[in-house]
Parts: structure tokens; C-alpha cells; sequence
């Protein structure tokens, strides 16, 4: 268990770390209360996520709702356990549904795969819940009924989904009251929205697959070209999976296997611990240069081999054989490179964490993928459709090319970090489509190679490789480190940390001696609630 760390504020930010024997850290102030509520009522932290879960489909619509997908790592006190809700494509998904495409869909229902976030919480519920389900469902209930009022950051993003989306099916009856996006402090609610988490509680989600609200997705599903059916909702399940991990700085980092990019982070991980990183300050040039060069190794291999578990040509434990990765380590130099992908020889997102005072740790991320994601909501209902299709390629020679029943590649990746001793240490994640694997590598070098904690890991500067040599950083960045890191041949860009994507969200939750200690992303609305 680490008690070293450095509690030093050296970004601009006006958060400080919060700490609490119980916690709830969400990129939305009313789901991290909703969360706290559901401890104070005697649940634990499985309860509060959940909880968070539900009311950031009602107050944070513009990365997930209730057809988003899900993932979650659970340290239940004596085992960790890793969840993968995400849905499959629908069985009339074969190439030939697809025949005269250029590339999957980005939108329309073209773009829908199974929605698997309700599943999600109904099976963490009935795992490792103390609370009824229904009870859990109640602050969220209450917010689309009764209504709230919209933060800022969440209704910038609402006005540019608005405009991109407004003509999908269903969008605009939803989510454009009077024919526009609500402004930052405009009451807004969501009636239909509140009765399909009502059909939800009260039927622990056999309406969503297999009842109600099965039948209004897919009769709105054929009315707009869909091939998606009753019986494709009704296989949907979730797998119940061991995690990856890999040690790092005198912890254990886990991810969970694909169809997941977690794996990325576990093979920088590696290879910056072959370089050596940790020698020179955090922040000195001598420091990003070899990590954003290990950084692009790892997502070279992602994203050439990596797609669902069931399909992939290579086992993980072959993409982060320490000897493989070794190998890739030493093509790092002093110049910037645009590698390609490794062979090892076969041998618009939510994410929220939570902790209680017995123990028990939860990482837990929804997405619908872009923003909205497909932009479709089904009439009456509330629920707003994914695009994880999208993550599928049509390229027939792909691991990830789109099939029948197939899970297609996934950004969004739960993290947990253990100690070597097997007690926990840390819960995380951080939202952002392909910013993820390269966020979560960054949170951990901060926080487990160089000791900041968990709010200083959150506020300090990001940097987001694009392709090739192009890489995106934060305005507040070191402006003669940038200058430095061009100066090694990469191609960088300052942006202001805006948009769907952009540099990430990170909800953090670490343990210490005497409780935990939390930090929330700046660059959201959101808030660590503890007590």
C-alpha cells in the first residue's frame, strides 16, 4: 500500500484531492450524490456505482444512456473480478448487409450493435448488491421526471450533438425541447426516459431485452432499416471475465481483455519500465519523448490484432510477452518514429469509481461512443442508441471485421491497480474514445512511478498521439518542452482541451492507510463525493 504520496498541487486547477472511507468520484455532481445516497442507505460501492450509473443516462445524455454499453472491475474484499456487457452485432450483420460501403456506418442504426449497459447493472446487482435494484434507480427516476438543471460543460456538448445530430431518428423529439439544445442552467426533463427506468427497476431489466421496451426498439429498429431483432436482444448477455495485468512501479496494473484497448496500456506500461522512465522529471522532455514513442508501439499492435476475444488470431499473453515487448522497447531512440505494428509469434463515454468503507472497490465506465452515439432514440423511450458498430472495420482480412454475433473493437476500458502484497490499491478510469489507453498509462506513470496524487494526476497536461508523428497536447503544456519534443521530429499541435474526445475525463479513487483519497477531472463537471 503506498503512503508516499506527494500531496502537492503543481497544476492549475481549484480542486484538491478529497479524501473519505467512502467515495464516489463521477464526472457529474448529481450522480456522485446519487451514488453517496445509496452508501448512506447501507449499500455498498457496487450499489453507488450502479446508481451513478443510472442518473449520468439522465444528466450526462451526451456520453451515455440507457442503449449505451458497459464494462466494470469489482474488488469485492477478497477477489477481483472483471465484467464485459458490451453487445454483439445483430446475426443480419454479415458483409454482405454492408456490400457497396466504403467504411461501417458513424451513425443511424446502421451503426447500433446490442445496447449492454442495463445488463451491466442487473448483473452487478444481483453479484454483489445489498440494496434492492429499484431502490437504485430511484435518484435517476426522480432527475428525468422532475427535471434538472443542465452543467456547463455537459450543454456544450449538447449544442454541437444537437446540430450534428438533429435529424436522426427520434433525437430531436428527445433531447431538443422547442427545437433546441437546453443552454447551461436550463431546467430540463426526460419523461420517457423516466418510465423506461421505471420498466427497468421493476422488471430488473427484462423489459429492455426481452418485454416492452424490447418490442419498441425493434419495431422503431424495422421502421428505419435495421436488421436488429427481438431474438438478437433476447441472447445479449454479459461475461463474467479475469482481468489483464501487468506490474508496474511496485503495483499490479489490471485492465480487462478484448474486445477492449486496455491491453495498450498494459504494454506501454511495460515497455516503459524496459526504458528505464522515472530517471528524469514528469514533466521534462526526457520524459514524454520515450513514452509517447512506447505509447505508439502499443497502439500500433492494438489496433492491428486486437477485436472480441473469441475472434482474435494472437492470445493477449502474447501481445504483452515481456520478451516481445522488450524487443519493441528497443526500437525507442532520441527521434520521433511512425512504427508500424509488431508479429509477436503465437506462444462521446462515462466512466465513474467507487469505494466503501468495507473494502470493496468498483471501476465502472458506459459509452455510447461518439458523443449521443448513433443519434437514434427510440420514440417515447428515452433511450438513445449507441454506435459501437462503428468500431467495426469492412475490411474482410481484419481480425475486427464486422460478422454476425461479433463484438466489435471497444475504446472504453475500466482500470484497477493492486499492490503486490494482493490488497487494493486504486480504482480508475478515464473517458475519451482512443484517448483512453493512452490517459490510463499516463495516470498511472503519475500516480505509481512519480507518487502525485490522485488530483494532481488528473489536472496535470495530457498529451493524445493521432497518427503518425502528429500529437495533440493541451495549451498547457510546457511551451519549451513542446519546442524540445518537435525538435526530436514530432509533429505536435496545441489544442484547448474541448470536445467529445479531446484529452479525457479521470475519476480516481486510491486507497491510503487510513481511508481513500479521490480526484476528478477538471476538464468536466464533475465531483469526488465522500464522508
Amino acid at each position: 500500500m503506498f503512503d508516499d504520496l506527494d500531496y502537492s498541487q503543481p497544476y492549475t486547477s481549484a480542486r484538491s484531492p478529497v479524501m473519505g472511507n467512502n467515495m464516489v468520484a463521477c464526472s457529474q455532481p448529481l450522480a456522485a450524490q446519487a451514488g453517496l445516497a445509496m452508501l448512506r442507505k447501507g449499500g455498498n460501492a457496487v450499489d453507488a456505482a450502479i446508481a451513478a450509473a443510472m442518473v449520468l443516462t439522465v444528466v450526462e445524455p451526451t456520453g451515455c444512456g440507457i442503449g449505451s454499453d458497459a464494462f466494470a472491475i469489482v474488488w469485492d474484499g477478497n477477489t477481483l473480478q472483471g465484467l464485459n456487457a458490451s453487445g454483439r452485432s445483430p446475426k443480419g450483420w454479415t458483409p454482405e448487409f454492408f456490400h457497396g460501403q466504403k467504411q461501417m456506418p458513424q451513425r443511424g442504426w446502421g451503426s447500433v450493435t446490442v445496447p449492454g449497459a442495463v445488463s451491466a447493472w442487473v448483473a452487478l446487482s444481483e453479484r454483489y448488491g445489498k440494496l434492492p435494484f429499484a431502490t437504485l434507480a430511484e435518484p435517476a427516476i426522480g432527475y428525468a421526471r422532475d427535471g434538472y438543471q443542465v452543467t456547463p460543460i455537459i450543454a456544450e456538448l449538447w449544442r454541437r450533438g444537437a446540430e450534428l445530430l438533429k435529424d436522426q431518428p427520434g433525437f430531436a423529439e428527445c433531447f431538443m425541447p422547442g427545437g433546441k439544445a437546453p443552454k447551461a442552467g436550463e431546467k430540463i426533463t426526460l419523461e420517457g426516459h423516466a418510465h423506461s427506468l421505471e420498466l427497468i427497476a421493476k422488471t430488473k431489466g427484462e423489459a429492455f431485452y426481452r418485454g416492452e421496451l424490447a418490442e419498441a426498439i425493434i419495431a422503431h429498429a424495422k421502421a428505419h432499416g435495421s436488421v436488429m431483432s427481438l431474438d438478437d436482444l433476447a441472447a445479449h448477455s454479459v461475461d463474467w471475465i479475469d482481468t489483464l495485468s501487468v506490474p508496474y512501479a511496485g503495483a499490479v496494473v489490471h485492465e480487462l481483455p478484448p474486445n477492449g484497448q486496455g491491453i495498450a496500456t498494459l504494454a506501454g506500461l511495460t515497455m516503459l519500465e524496459a526504458l528505464g522512465v522515472g530517471e528524469y522529471p514528469v514533466d521534462s522532455v526526457n520524459t514524454v519523448h520515450p513514452v509517447l514513442e512506447a505509447m505508439k508501439l502499443a497502439l500500433a499492435d492494438l489496433n492491428e490484432h486486437v477485436a472480441d476475444n473469441d475472434h482474435m488470431r494472437l492470445r493477449s499473453e502474447h501481445l504483452l510477452d515481456p520478451t516481445y515487448l522488450l524487443k519493441r522497447a528497443s526500437q525507442v531512440n532520441e527521434q520521433a518514429a511512425d512504427p508500424g505494428h509488431g508479429s509477436p509469434k503465437p506462444g462521446g463515454t462515462v466512466c465513474l469509481s467507487a469505494a466503501d468503507e468495507s473494502g470493496m472497490m468498483v471501476s465502472f465506465i458506459q459509452s455510447n461512443y461518439m458523443g449521443f452515439g448513433s443519434g437514434v432514440v427510440v420514440p417515447g423511450t428515452g433511450i438513445s442508441l449507441q454506435n459501437r458498430g462503428a468500431g467495426f472495420t469492412l475490411d474482410p482480412d481484419h481480425v475486427n471485421t464486422v460478422a454476425p454475433g461479433k463484438r466489435p473493437f471497444h475504446t472504453i476500458i475500466p482500470g484497477f491497480v493492486m499492490n503486490t502484497d494482493g490488497t487494493p490499491l486504486m480504482a480508475f478510469g478515464l473517458m475519451g474514445g482512443p484517448m483512453q489507453a493512452q490517459g490510463h498509462l499516463q495516470m498511472m506513470m503519475r500516480i505509481l512511478r512519480y507518487k502525485q496524487n490522485p488530483q494532481a494526476a488528473a489536472d496535470a497536461p495530457r498529451w493524445r498521439i493521432e497518427q503518425g508523428r502528429k500529437v495533440a497536447v493541451e495549451r498547457s503544456f510546457d511551451r519549451l518542452v513542446v519546442e524540445e519534443l518537435r525538435a526530436r521530429g514530432h509533429a505536435i499541435e496545441v489544442e484547448d482541451p474541448s470536445g467529445v474526445f479531446a484529452f479525457g475525463g479521470a475519476q480516481i479513487i486510491q486507497r491510503t492507510a487510513h481511508g481513500y483519497v479521490g480526484g476528478t477531472d477538471p476538464r468536466k463537471d464533475g465531483l469526488v463525493a465522500a464522508y
